[in-house]
């Protein structure tokens, strides 16, 4: 008897340490991706010579990034008939880029140039240029950071005051990194973003990078919105105060309101 103790109780506390240091293993990476398809609760009409960059809603109304060289603008539009209420024009040699609005204050990104702008949220006055070493892509915030992509893996987190680099995380999916990162959008807890070129937005995990889960967009548009170009899935806006999530696309006719139903 005590000859199989002595053999059981090392195998047991050997057995007992794998099976722990799997489940820690387990415990930091979980396997928590799911996939979402959705359902559209309404549909808004949206300007298709916008290609839109950025999308905030804040205080009953959309603000919308949009770019192109020569064309990009930083826009107030009416939610339910799509038309422009304000606008601001940026100088040709500037790609608009994401949008973000903290405080009293627009924040806008450009693409190559290296230079973000920051604007009055109620005049459109430009208060301020900052510079980053990274192209600008998507820009969204956590009430205390700012969190901006670039087209990489990575999300880089600035102070608001001094828009310097506070962190960052790289995201993966099932650790694979995920490239692509556009427009970027804080709803409850989760960064949600579009992937471009693709019809996928990914819930992202700020705190580790992890892609929570995968909302597939496919079919939003009707054949009939195709009679004029459009392109890539971009733009999304959460309304906090009434819970809704407002996606479109660049050169899109509409403006979808959606619910997220899950897949798997």
């Amino acid at each position: 008897m005590n000859r199989f103790l002595k053999l059981f109780i090392p195998a047991l506390v050997a057995t007992s340490a794998v099976l722990f240091v799997l489940f820690c293993l387990v415990s930091k990476n979980p396997d928590t991706s799911s996939t979402y398809t959705y359902k559209v609760v309404n549909t808004f009409p949206h300007d298709r010579n916008a290609f839109t960059q950025g999308l905030v809603f804040d205080d009953g109304v959309l603000y919308e990034g949009t770019g192109l060289y020569g064309r990009s603008t930083l826009r107030k539009v009416e939610l339910e008939t799509g038309s422009i209420l304000q606008m601001h024009k940026l100088s040709a040699e500037f790609f608009g880029e994401g949008i973000t609005i903290y405080g009293d204050n627009i924040i806008q990104l450009t693409y190559k140039e290296n230079v973000g702008f920051v604007y009055n949220k109620y005049t459109f006055e430009l208060l301020r240029k900052f510079n980053y070493p990274t192209e600008g892509w998507g820009i969204t915030h956590n009430g205390r950071q700012l969190i901006m992509s670039d087209g990489t893996p990575a999300l880089f987190f600035l102070d608001p005051e001094t828009f310097e680099q506070v962190s960052r995380i790289i995201v993966y999916d099932h650790n694979i990194p995920v490239w692509g990162l556009n427009e970027l959008e804080y709803v409850e807890g989760q960064i949600y973003a579009n992937i471009w070129p693709t019809e996928r937005i990914a819930r992202i995990a700020p705190e580790t990078g992890q892609v929570l889960g995968w909302i597939d967009m496919k079919g939003l548009l009707t054949q009939q919105d195709y009679s004029r170009p459009v392109d890539v899935l971009n733009g999304i806006a959460y309304d906090k105060e009434n819970g809704r999530l407002f996606v479109t696309g660049k050169f899109w006719p509409k403006l979808f309101e959606i619910n997220l139903i899950t897949a798997k």
